[in-house]
């Protein structure tokens, strides 16, 4: 396979997941289930999928997995267990859209980790970039203009979008200090951890009467934990940075346009804002590339002296 031909096998790879990504809400609010509920059976029915996939693969014949490895993976499972409680709970008290865009915000948290727990350096152009992005969630949100008392748990739905970024922001960090595993070992060890540290809060007793959308909880863990990660994975292994953090986008797009179309939630002029806002603010610190100085050429981060941008992550949604 040519260079040519494996960087669109992994740009259509890439398109593919971030469309199951956007589909997400729409599983999880038609399955009727409490966020609990619906995270233990993602990770339930895709630790069964992922398990038979990296069976067949392969990968658990040499996991390489250590106990500080396996500690680090578990811990990131954590976190990556409740960044989901918190999104999917989101949707329901928000819409898909406003906590989708909002979660959208992870690139600047991690970015913020690194200045605070490894300190590197957060110049002031990449801080401007962050300081416009959280002006576009509160646009994105409709905060000056919501009626936070009409609409039940409104503000605690975009709270929760924005925790549940900062928690993936926390399971990036960790996975990439996890750089001797395969990823898909990593997913299938977050999902395992998910299992006992979630069966205290689920009510199974709600599951009677689930009937016919037993197909989503299936489906979220198949199709959104399985098909969708093997899709990132490889996809990630083909593109540069720069192409990821672009073609990242088409899940917070997808999402916005199945929002409208099943649920018809729109957004509105200002919104439209916020998300533009926040597009431009995350590809500016993926891409490292900042505004252009007064007087001068445009400064990329390496020549204003703080370490790379993070490399693109798996996006744990």
């Amino acid at each position: 396979m040519t260079a040519a031909a494996r960087q669109r096998r992994g740009a259509v790879q890439l398109i593919a997941a971030m469309g199951l990504s956007g589909t997400l809400g729409v599983f999880v609010l038609e399955s009727g289930a409490s966020s609990f509920n619906v995270v233990f059976f993602r990770c339930l029915f895709g630790a069964l999928a992922l398990a038979a996939y990296c069976l067949f693969r392969g990968y658990l014949k040499n996991t390489r997995l250590t106990r500080g490895t396996l500690a680090l993976a578990a811990l990131g499972g954590v976190f990556i267990v409740f960044n989901w409680v918190l999104l999917f709970d989101a949707y329901s008290r928000t819409s898909i859209s406003v906590a989708t865009v909002v979660y959208h915000t992870q690139p600047f948290y991690v970015v913020l980790l690194g200045a605070l727990l490894f300190k590197e350096r957060l110049d002031r152009y990449r801080a401007g970039w962050i300081a416009a992005a959280f002006a576009g969630v509160v646009l994105v949100a409709d905060l000056p203009g919501a009626d936070l008392g009409g609409s039940e748990g409104y503000l605690l739905g975009v709270g929760e979008a924005l925790v549940a970024a900062l928690f993936y922001a926390f399971a990036t960090v960790i996975a990439k200090r996890l750089t001797t595993l395969r990823p898909e070992v990593t997913a299938l060890v977050q999902v395992l951890v998910g299992i006992p540290l979630l069966l205290p809060f689920t009510r199974l007793g709600d599951t009677a009467g689930l009937d016919a959308r037993w197909g989503w909880l299936v489906g979220l863990g198949v199709i959104h934990t399985c098909v969708m990660y093997i899709l990132l994975y490889s996809s990630y292994q083909k593109l540069a940075t720069d192409r990821i953090a672009v073609l990242s986008f088409v899940y917070p797009a997808v999402a916005i346009l199945v929002d409208l179309t099943v649920y018809g939630h729109r957004i509105d002029a200002l919104q439209a804002l916020g998300v533009v806002l926040i597009a431009a603010a995350a590809l500016a610190v993926n891409l490292g590339r900042l505004p252009l100085p007064p007087g001068g050429r445009r400064r990329t981060a390496g020549e204003a002296g703080p370490t790379a941008p993070p490399k693109a992550e798996a996006v744990r949604r």
